[in-house]
């Protein structure tokens, strides 16, 4: 809950801060005005950390950078056209800081592009009226300091309320992109989305064609990126955002035939999101979030509607959902202009992520657990918390069975690797040595020699270069 008191306290601290005052002063003596703007006022009331700092003026871009050269170490203008200078300053001993100070805007959107007519504005408060929600549309005023807030910002963070500072169809008609923005501050912050603000968002949906898929892509990314970004992708299925550009999520909610029962597949996809979360906190507790694991998760059922048949008898079967569900996921995460190891590394997660329902039916043999190591090769930590996060039965002695079916597995796997260096595994001769044993040039044998010897080091464990040569030899004599 938030704590006026705190939460002033921590505004003065950001205003008394060496690199604020020191600009604050130098605005002044220039006659312009200076205040922080936007995340970093709503972080510090909110008690959240607050990492850079944005500044804003009724200083003209020129002036500007008239005034922050003599205090930075350097400076660059590649915002210039839309009001916004980049500087270093060091205040002291201090390192330096990087600041962006943007002249105040008042922007006019066409509605056919996101892309506004870049206008320079006169006052603090027309500023913040033109942004995109009412708790980022307060500023802390500086020197003094003073908080200016002409939304009633403060009252929807005690709130937690998220809502336009003008009206909706105004503000998501002029930038669609503010539409993602809500989503993903629901889960950043725990907020809800105000209902005039939401039905808007319902109702202005299809204006997200007008995005870029690179914009889209790095709303998803920061809202895959929060704790909670289950609370987010809820708001995007209910407005039907997600519909415009990941169909393939929405259309998980199954519609339920009376005479063939499955579990809800779209609830469940989004448990498996949030147990993964939790999965990648407890393993590894001081790493980023993992938004390829995290997409994986999302999306690793997305081949069941496709594949779904009813069966005799009231059963549902989804054969092969999985390597549906792979192809699927890079055709869409492509569209959506995801970087090709992202793309690979879901596709592969997704097809692989049934393969260890098989050992928990009965346990493999070494060649198996190999097999199941090279097959999932850099991805072996993102499958484990993936097939574990993948198990949401109710029935908790079925869950228990799986969970320690999947600690046998780990383990197996972590004895191989003790005994036989299993990361890096090899046979015991490379494509070099193969063509030196056997004659040969390079070509399509080469690759045939060395799938041979993979398969033994797979079945039977590492064998040394004189036995694996003559295997190579009888194996290349009895295939002339």
């Amino acid at each position: 809950m938030l704590n006026m008191a705190e939460g002033l306290a921590r505004l003065g601290a950001l205003a008394a801060s060496p690199v604020t005052a020191t600009l604050a002063e130098a605005f002044a003596a220039a006659g312009f005005e200076l205040a922080i703007v936007g995340g970093p006022v709503r972080d510090a009331l909110l008690g959240r950390r607050v990492s850079d700092l944005d500044y804003t003026t009724n200083a003209r871009p020129d002036d500007i950078l008239a005034i922050v050269k003599p205090l930075a170490t350097a400076t660059w203008d590649i915002g210039r056209a839309f009001g916004t200078i980049g500087a270093k300053i060091r205040v002291a001993d201090s390192p330096a800081d990087q600041v962006e100070i943007t002249t105040y805007r008042a922007d006019s959107y066409d509605g056919v592009t996101r892309k506004p007519t870049v206008a320079f504005g006169d006052t603090l408060e027309a500023d913040l009226l033109r942004r995109d929600f009412t708790v980022n549309a307060m500023a802390l005023r500086i020197p003094g300091p003073a908080l200016v807030d002409p939304t009633g910002g403060v009252e929807d963070l005690v709130a937690g309320i998220l809502r336009t500072p003008s009206d909706p169809d105004v503000s998501f008609g002029d930038d669609p992109l503010r539409m993602l923005r809500a989503a993903r501050f629901t889960s950043q912050l725990g907020f809800t989305v105000a209902p005039d603000t939401e039905e808007a968002m319902a109702r202005l949906r299809e204006t997200l064609r007008i995005v870029s898929p690179e914009r889209v892509q790095g709303e998803l990314v920061k809202l895959l990126a929060t704790d909670d970004p289950v609370r987010g992708l809820r708001v995007m299925v209910d407005t039907g955002l997600l519909q415009e550009f990941l169909p393939e999520v929405p259309a998980l909610r199954l519609e339920v035939d009376e005479h063939h029962h499955h579990k809800d597949v779209y609830e469940h996809s989004l448990t498996v999101l949030r147990q993964a979360i939790a999965l990648e906190h407890a393993r590894h507790p001081d790493a980023a979030p993992d938004v390829t694991l995290r997409l994986a998760a999302l999306l690793h059922d997305i081949g069941k509607p496709a594949t779904r048949k009813l069966e005799p008898g009231g059963g549902v079967s989804f054969h092969h959902h999985d390597v549906k569900g792979a192809r699927m996921a890079r055709k869409r995460l492509q569209a959506l202009r995801f970087d090709s190891d992202t793309i690979a590394a879901v596709a592969q997660l997704i097809e692989q992520h049934l393969r260890f329902f098989g050992y928990a039916e009965g346990a493999w043999t070494d060649s198996a657990v190999r097999r199941y190591v090279r097959d999932a090769g850099d991805q072996l930590e993102r499958l484990h918390i993936l097939t574990r996060a993948d198990v949401t039965t109710r029935n908790k002695r079925k869950a228990a069975k799986l969970a320690g079916a999947y600690d046998d597995i780990e383990r197996r796997i972590g004895e191989l690797a003790e005994q036989e260096q299993l990361d890096a595994m090899r046979p015991a001769l490379d494509g070099n040595r193969i063509q030196e044993v056997l004659g040969i040039r390079p070509g399509r044998e080469v690759g045939e020699a060395y799938r041979f010897l993979m398969d033994i080091r797979l079945d039977e464990g590492a064998i040394d270069e004189a036995e694996a040569e003559r295997r190579l030899r009888e194996w290349w004599s009895a295939r002339t």
